[in-house]
């Protein structure tokens, strides 16, 4: 699947089952902590190819939400499908995640916060 750079400050991972699921995970969260200041993405995570995620999933999501809010970015997740999100739900992930129903509402969101600020 991959991520592809959406504009100078948004970057969408469109995410598929393991084993490239935790290879993404992994990838993004080194580049977001390799970027320099002011250089650091938003990022919209696309989950419509992904139907479960493990305990290393969720493990990867949260380091990549706390890296993310550390650079004081936005990280939205989209197009959950019903088994992911059950599995958010019982976890209580759904709390601590901001989402959109598809990649084009995550990022009219991202780009409506970013004229407000």
């Amino acid at each position: 699947m991959g991520t592809q750079q959406w504009s100078d400050d948004i970057v969408i991972a469109e995410l598929a089952d393991e084993p490239a699921l935790s290879d993404e995970l992994a990838s993004l969260c080194n580049r977001i902590e390799k970027a320099p200041a002011g250089k650091v993405p938003h990022v919209v995570l696309n989950l419509a190819g992904v139907s479960y995620v493990g305990s290393s999933n969720i493990g990867q999501l949260l380091l990549l939400r706390r890296v993310m809010g550390e650079r004081q970015r936005v990280l939205k997740l989209c197009s959950v499908s019903d088994q992911v999100w059950s599995i958010f739900l019982v976890t209580g992930i759904d709390k601590l995640f901001r989402f959109a129903p598809d990649p084009m509402t995550a990022l009219a969101g991202i780009q409506l916060e970013e004229t407000n600020q």
